[in-house]
């Protein structure tokens, strides 16, 4: 059985992770998801996204 979910929802988990440890503070995971949010409407967003999607591929194709 193969399970898929998105990379925003296991990103924004993360985050939301993070922020309860106290790992990292509101105001800075603020800043890096605006950053992100921004980033998504430049030019280099389908780049990223190509190299996002080749590496988990190459893990998806990994036998452990």
């Amino acid at each position: 059985m193969s399970l898929s979910i998105s990379f925003a929802l296991l990103f924004g988990i993360l985050v939301f992770v993070l922020i309860r440890g106290k790992t990292v503070k509101p105001g800075p995971a603020t800043v890096c998801v605006l950053f992100g949010f921004f980033l998504a409407s430049t030019s280099l967003a389908p780049s990223i996204s190509q190299l996002v999607t080749s590496f988990a591929d190459a893990i998806s194709g990994l036998r452990l």
